[in-house]
């Protein structure tokens, strides 16, 4: 499974969708604009083990606040949403206000619709992140897509409900394992991030869960495989939450 993945960005786009396709129970291609899960939709063919959902990247939102509209008319006819977020790093700062009233209108929307799941990006915006969800409690099930905040944050995330994607390349850095390490083990589901995130120079691909379970496993003190059979679980679970959307 792969509960994150922008598989309509790989080169070789179509073939690394009919694989993952045919590989994964279950993979979550999250869209970068409203426009682009527009199209996505309309050339990639349906799966029944690939979900499709309208999202609008917080790194692009000054760019594409004009889609707000779109987007919010595409949450009335899907059960998730993603990629959303809030991104408060230097280099996004400036546009801090055009995401967070884009945040805001999606996570109010989810909410006047009974809710939806939604994968989250929240560099450096934690906070305003959980204050969207304390404004609006009704609005659904958050996955914190590859996080990254301090551990206070970490916890306070966890109390809010939140479940946690995450990837191989995660375990790259120190700060990556401390955090995998601290989220609940119950909440936690596989995800490759590709084709952006890279180990080794080259993009995770949408079949790399039990590259995951390999990184968790000495970290929740298991093997290999019970960490997959745990992720398995989690994902069956979290897929549950998503389809009562």
């Amino acid at each position: 499974m792969d509960f994150h993945c922008h598989l309509d960005l790989y080169p070789e786009a179509k073939e690394v969708y009919c694989e993952a396709a045919r590989r994964n129970a279950f993979t979550w291609l999250v869209t970068t604009s409203p426009k682009a899960f527009a199209a996505t939709s309309r050339v990639l063919e349906p799966s029944p083990s690939v979900l499709i959902t309208p999202g609008l990247h917080p790194e692009i939102a000054h760019e594409r606040a004009a889609e707000l509209d779109l987007l919010l008319e595409q949450i009335a006819g899907v059960k998730a949403v993603g990629e959303v977020g809030l991104d408060g790093s230097p280099r996004f700062k400036a546009h801090y206000d055009v995401q967070r009233k884009i945040f805001g209108a999606v996570i109010a929307r989810s909410a006047e619709l009974g809710g939806r799941t939604l994968s989250i990006h929240s560099r450096r915006a934690v906070r305003d992140v959980l204050a969207e969800f304390e404004r609006h409690p009704s609005f659904g099930t958050a996955v914190m897509h590859w996080f990254s905040g301090s551990k206070a944050e970490l916890k306070a995330a966890a109390a809010h409900g939140c479940w946690f994607s995450i990837g191989p390349a995660m375990f790259e850095s120190a700060n990556g394992r401390a955090l995998a390490a601290a989220m609940p083990c119950d909440r936690v589901v596989p995800e490759s991030d590709g084709p952006f995130a890279k180990v080794a120079g080259k993009p995770v691909m949408p079949w790399s869960t039990f590259r995951t379970a390999a990184g968790l496993a000495p970290l929740w003190g298991i093997s290999p495989e019970e960490a997959a059979a745990a992720l398995a679980r989690n994902g069956q679970a979290l897929r549950w939450l998503m389809d009562r959307s």
